[in-house]
């Protein structure tokens, strides 16, 4: 049987049934980073050289037309609103580079004192493996203590009757050794 009601989750408020307007912080300061680096371009500059030629040209040349006579007032006027806006948007993407810079920064000194932390935790690991190896007995150690136990122990003299399944056995054991 399909539900009516669209599934609601428990786990997340209500939406607000009035209509309201949600603005973003950050969408002002986004824009104006955009415009900074859009002014900062050459593609920028040769077009606003390409709108003051044709506003000097137009200006200089076409009486008809003349909207800015010659100290060209209206020019300097954009101009000088376009650097009233400019350097605070600049001013404001330097300021959000900087808290980018900052965030990165403290990422880094948070890795590379992981890493410095990492780094002597193996060095400590690897100390105490060199301990523990130096520690064991090895074969080569074994060996040239049986050989001085083995030259410590009287000599028996040989009878010339036949030996035992034990002596035998006794001696071979020793014998193997000796030869490796």
């Amino acid at each position: 049987m399909p539900e009516l009601l669209p599934r609601r989750r428990l786990d997340q408020p209500r939406r607000p049934r009035a209509l309201r307007f949600e603005v973003d912080p950050e969408a002002f300061a986004r824009f104006s980073e955009r415009l900074a680096r859009f002014l900062g371009t050459g593609k920028f500059l040769f077009w606003q050289t390409l709108v003051v030629l044709i506003w000097i040209t137009v200006n200089l040349l076409a009486v008809r037309y003349r909207w800015d006579p010659y100290p060209f007032i209206l020019l300097n006027l954009a101009f000088s609103t376009q650097a009233a806006y400019a350097a605070p948007l600049i001013l404001l993407a330097q300021n959000r580079q900087d808290d980018r810079d900052r965030v990165a920064l403290e990422e880094d000194r948070a890795r590379a004192a992981q890493t410095k932390a990492d780094t002597e935790f193996l060095a400590r690991e690897l100390a105490a493996l060199r301990l523990a190896i130096g520690e064991v007995a090895t074969r080569d150690y074994l060996r040239t203590e049986l050989d001085r136990l083995r030259a410590d122990l009287p000599a028996k003299p040989r009878s010339r009757s036949r030996p035992t399944a034990d002596t035998v056995r006794a001696d071979s054991r020793w014998d193997d050794h000796a030869g490796s």
